[in-house]
């Protein structure tokens, strides 16, 4: 079976404690069998390829993970088509004065984020919405940490359904697969 590209999104890395070096997350990836194993940036994007399927990714590298850094680790597998579409399914194009959003997760949180936006106060130009099973944020720059939907992506409850990525960081990720 051929070997597929893949990028694992993390969520946590680098932010309230958890604090880890890309190289040694690698490493991680190397060790469980991932090959041409290198990160995007240094907030846990991590390009690999394997012929294992993305539901037994996830478990092996979460798995590995956590066993390894000593945390709950969650992450959550994208092949590099799903990737893609991502950034072609963009319905806000592109702003100055904006940072949009691209979220990964587990089936069906899209409808989740969704409800949590429309209960949420938004800040002016502020907007979310669905295109093809993938949900897309929105915000004023300078705005993300003090919206009150960003604080509630922070909440615990939600902690292993997504992980969000600016899209400015997915083009990088595409770029480097």
């Amino acid at each position: 079976m051929k070997n597929a590209r893949y990028c694992a999104f993390l969520r946590g890395v680098n932010v309230k404690g958890t604090n880890m070096k890309m190289a040694e997350v690698c490493a991680v990836f190397e060790k469980v069998g991932m090959e041409q194993v290198s990160s995007v940036l240094a907030s846990g994007n991590i390009l690999f390829s394997s012929h294992k399927k993305e539901a037994e990714l996830k478990n092996d590298l979460e798995k590995a993970m956590s066993e390894y850094f000593k945390y709950e680790a969650f992450l959550f597998v994208k092949n590099q088509k799903e990737i893609e579409k991502i950034v072609a399914n963009n319905p806000f194009g592109t702003h100055p004065d904006y940072h949009i959003y691209g979220f990964v997760g587990i089936d069906g949180v899209e409808d989740t984020l969704l409800s949590e936006y429309e209960k949420s106060k938004q800040a002016e130009g502020e907007e979310a919405t669905i295109v093809n099973d993938n949900f897309y944020w929105k915000v004023p720059k300078g705005n993300t940490l003090g919206s009150e939907f960003g604080n509630i992506l922070g909440r615990k409850k939600l902690k292993d359904t997504f992980t969000s990525r600016n899209l400015n960081t997915i083009e990088k990720i595409i770029k480097k697969m």
